[in-house]
């Protein structure tokens, strides 16, 4: 019966990414969107075997542990059904709402597992529960997210399209880690959609209905899976519209921005004791210190709740969140295609530095990747020891940097230069 679903799902899926607006409308032929949807449907099965004949190796049990908690939920839909529509909203615990940072005996906490634990169990009523059937299902929701990027992307950069389409379905860790079945492709969709409402509507002046709710499902997405992201992302996007609004000033609005909430991240506990951000850091960075990751674990300089600690530990988190892991770390597969990646990608930062193209006009939006992108790295890399966790969490913000880079490298000087050079060595050889 699996194989089954799984062929018939696979096909009605394919053939009903080639209909939907919302993917034709990027100008892809139908053969590109249904390889682009294989292409995410193969990384989802990928990322299950992995977590379920490595799991223990490369700390990739959860997906299996979804998966079982969904079937569970899914079968509670039909032995309690008041139950199953109620527990989502009820704390647990005396005060747990309250605690919106917190790791523990928190409403929101659980409220991120819970939540995937319940589209999970959407998925299993077409599915039966099947965890490879439910990856279809999951490489059809989240493929909006890359697709919103694309058009964004190709609209910033419209002459750079066969470049966009590459870097934005085939940068390796984050169609790895938004394929499979975890937040994170959820996630990305989130950001993603976000970012497509508001530099569509601030282009064409108009916010209408269904914009406003895809918003508000995205906000609500990123509330939920991963809530510290909200503080992270609205600061840009407040930054985003009013440089839209003035912007031959755009850098010095953002940084005026940055520079306020950074004052504010440090001084709003004295407001309101609740709002203590480098405090729910700091016991962030403890949870995962006490965690035991096995070979992914590394040492790390323990945060305190002052500006002065953090300003000395910024070092470190940019180090941990953007180019680990190094050679010396990879301990498996997945720690080895992540070194390698990184590898790949600083030398392709290098390129960008020397063969860097000019005349982006969308230079705000550049920004708001910039600054949003870095300040989730930097919040990964003050609370997060572990270095699977790092390269997952991380995968989120891969095509708002990368993209961006490739599309301004000038390829063909680069090319040019290439192919000179193996020339004049062929020339040598032959003298």
């Amino acid at each position: 019966m699996e194989y089954l679903l799984f062929v018939v799902y696979l096909v009605l899926f394919a053939w009903l990414v080639t209909k939907v607006k919302y993917f034709t409308r990027t100008g892809l032929s139908k053969p590109q969107l249904i390889i682009i949807f294989l292409l995410k449907v193969m990384a989802g099965i990928f990322y299950g075997w992995i977590g379920l004949y490595y799991g223990g190796l490369a700390q990739m049990q959860d997906t299996w542990g979804f998966h079982t908690s969904g079937i569970q939920e899914y079968h509670l839909l039909y032995n309690n059904p008041h139950e199953y529509f109620t527990n989502l909203f009820r704390d647990p615990y005396e005060s747990g709402v309250s605690k919106f940072f917190d790791s523990t005996d928190s409403y929101w906490n659980d409220l991120k597992g819970n939540m995937f634990i319940k589209i999970l169990s959407v998925f299993n009523i077409f599915s039966l529960g099947h965890y490879y059937v439910n990856v279809i299902f999951y490489s059809l929701i989240t493929l909006f997210g890359p697709i919103a990027i694309y058009r964004v992307m190709i609209d910033v950069f419209p002459r750079k399209k066969f470049t966009i389409l590459l870097a934005t379905f085939l940068i390796p860790s984050f169609l790895y880690w938004t394929s499979g079945i975890h937040k994170e492709g959820l996630i990305f969709t989130g950001i993603a959609l976000v970012v497509y409402v508001v530099y569509f509507s601030s282009k064409e002046k108009r916010l209408g209905f269904k914009r406003i709710c895809t918003l508000l499902i995205s906000l609500i997405l990123l509330l939920t899976l991963r809530n510290f992201i909200i503080v992270i992302i609205i600061p840009a996007i407040l930054a985003w519209l009013i440089a839209n609004r003035w912007p031959r000033y755009g850098l010095a609005i953002f940084c005026s921005f940055y520079l306020f909430f950074g004052i504010l991240f440090f001084t709003a506990r004295y407001i309101n004791p609740r709002f203590d951000f480098p405090q729910a850091v700091v016991n962030k960075q403890q949870e995962f210190i006490k965690l035991k990751g096995g070979g992914s674990t590394i040492s790390m300089t323990e945060l305190k709740p002052t500006a002065l600690s953090f300003l000395k530990n910024t070092p470190q988190a940019i180090n941990l969140s953007t180019i680990r892991p190094y050679p010396s770390d990879v301990r498996h597969i997945l720690s080895l295609a992540a070194a390698i990646e990184i590898d790949v990608l600083l030398l392709m930062f290098v390129l960008f530095l020397i063969w860097r193209t000019n005349g982006v006009k969308q230079t705000n939006f550049l920004y708001f990747s910039i600054f949003f992108s870095l300040s989730l790295l930097l919040a990964i890399g003050f609370s997060v020891n572990n270095l699977g966790a790092i390269v997952r969490y991380r995968s989120v913000i891969m095509p708002l940097l990368v993209i961006p880079m490739v599309a301004q490298i000038n390829w063909n000087r680069f090319g040019s230069l290439l192919f000179s050079n193996m020339r004049n060595k062929n020339n040598l050889k032959n003298q």
